[in-house]
């Protein structure tokens, strides 16, 4: 896929999310196979004040590339002020924000709330693009609400504007993340403009990549939540999509360690222990799901406050689960 001068390769991207995809987790899932990742969504506004937690939030200093930094706001002049100071960091693009839907966001006429003035959409694209030398995309919801499913109309804004890319979330901005996302409203936009169509929601393993792509004929596919603890995701997709369908098997409890503690200690290093071992809890959480004994290790995940007590709960993590082999063994 090719956004302006960058060419993309692979099919699977890792979708920006808030709390998340930080540089860490960023770097993990690039080693997975993400053919790009993109940053948590930093204000305009925040940039434009020179907030310190901003700053941090938008380094790209330990990405491997590449990586577009999220931009969120409702101003364009904002948003395109925003743009050409963080171009600084070098990053691969610019993605623009319209299609949070949480209220602090869309509450205040950003993210989501955008898509109710298609014609606004256009102007940040607009403006965006006349102050930076590197691809401009658009991440988008289906619409508000179900009365107002107009994708398919701010994407043609945003292509007009200069728009290198589409991102299409299948969901309203009311359904939040519930229900099922709708994909036909991504072909939809995939039929109607000529700029590559990122599709979005419900990507959750290789099959469900490859469904999205053969019904939307979109050109890429942005994985979420289905990401969650799950790097291994993208190594799935891309055997699936070039091995003529090959399904690669789950990771071993001897890889999730070796990967856990790999994340958690680039966390570390990115933020300080004290900081870094906070946010690890739900990470950990998300990585041991479907183990044995998850529930209990998902409990003491929450009580993590230093990487000895993550050493041993990964001891406990591989004992626990390598008994369970052992006993299936003997009994066969």
């Amino acid at each position: 896929m090719k956004l302006g001068t960058l060419t993309i390769e692979g099919k699977a991207a890792l979708a920006p999310m808030a709390g998340v995809t930080d540089a860490a987790y960023r770097r993990i899932c690039m080693e997975f196979g993400a053919a790009y990742t993109v940053t948590e969504m930093v204000s305009a506004k925040a940039v434009e004040y020179g907030d310190k937690k901003t700053a941090a939030l938008a380094d790209l200093s330990r990405d491997y590339r590449p990586v577009l930094l999220q931009l969120f706001g409702e101003d364009p002049e904002t948003l395109a002020l925003a743009g050409e100071r963080l171009l600084v960091l070098q990053p691969d693009g610019i993605d623009i924000n319209m299609g949070c839907p949480v209220p602090k966001v869309a509450g205040n006429g950003a993210g989501s709330a955008l898509l109710k003035d298609p014609k606004k959409c256009g102007a940040i694209v607009a403006a965006l693009k006349k102050r930076v030398d590197v691809p401009v995309t658009v991440k988008l919801r289906a619409g508000w609400d179900q009365t107002s499913r107009n994708a398919v109309e701010v994407a043609k804004y945003c292509e007009e504007a200069g728009a290198d890319a589409v991102c299409v979330h299948g969901r309203t901005r009311v359904q939040m993340y519930q229900g099922k996302a709708d994909w036909e409203i991504i072909r939809q936009v995939k039929n109607a403009v000529d700029i590559p169509v990122i599709g979005n929601g419900d990507v959750v393993d290789a099959q469900s990549a490859c469904q999205m792509l053969e019904q939307t004929g979109c050109d890429l596919v942005l994985v979420g939540r289905g990401a969650l603890g799950n790097p291994w995701v993208f190594r799935q997709i891309n055997a699936y999509l070039t091995d003529s369908c090959r399904i690669l098997p789950p990771p071993g409890v001897a890889e999730r360690i070796v990967v856990i503690r790999k994340h958690i200690g680039l966390l570390c290093e990115c933020k300080g222990e004290e900081r870094g071992m906070r946010e690890a809890r739900k990470h950990v959480g998300w990585y041991v799901h479907g183990l044995r004994g998850a529930a209990e290790l998902r409990r003491r995940a929450g009580q993590l406050s230093t990487l000895s007590d993550l050493d041993a709960l990964l001891e406990e993590l591989y004992r626990k689960n390598t008994e369970e082999t052992e006993e299936r063994e003997d009994t066969l």
